[in-house]
This record gives structure tokens, sequence and C-alpha cells, in this order.
């Protein structure tokens, strides 16, 4: 067997990601984790729950107040998460 280029522990699991779909699933739950530290301490302590499916992170509070705020924030709080993961995962924060 004939060696070719040398690949990078990164490039290895990126391609094995791609080829599965494991990688949206990985994505998915790395947005939901990131939603504390994008959206503060005071907003996390009000959220009940969260989980991402199909491009959608869906987000439950325990406030009617500032689950209203955060509506008109979803775009933003959705593009913060996209930025601090390097690509678009999160396409819609859907509150309950």
């Amino acid at each position: 067997m004939e060696r070719t280029d040398p690949m990078s522990i990164r490039q290895i699991i990126d391609r094995v990601m791609d080829r599965s779909s494991s990688r949206e699933e990985f994505m998915g739950h790395r947005a939901s984790a990131l939603w504390p530290d994008i959206v503060g301490p005071g907003v996390n302590r009000a959220t009940s729950r969260r989980y991402f499916r199909n491009g959608e992170l869906h987000v439950y509070l325990t406030s009617g107040a500032l689950k209203n705020e955060l509506s008109f924030r979803r775009e933003e709080i959705a593009r913060a998460i996209n930025d601090a993961l390097g690509r678009e995962v999160v396409e819609r924060i859907i509150l309950h």
C-alpha cells in the first residue's frame, strides 16, 4: 500500500463525519451547549430545557416576560451561536 499525502487527525475526523449524519448531530449538541455562554447566567437560570432538531434550537423558558424579550433577539442569538461554531448550524430558535 502506497502512502499519499499525510493527513492530520482533524482532517480524518472531518472526512468521516462528512460521510455520515454524525456531524449535524454533533454540531446540534454543541449549539445547545453554547446557549448558557451566549445568553449569560441570568437567562440560563430561566431555561428549563433545550434541544436541537433539524436546524432548530428549541428552548423552554420559565419566564413569560423573558420569553417575550428573547423573541426579539432570536436572530442575534442564533448568529452568535453560529459564529462560535464557525458555520451555520442554527437556522431558527424556537422559544417555548
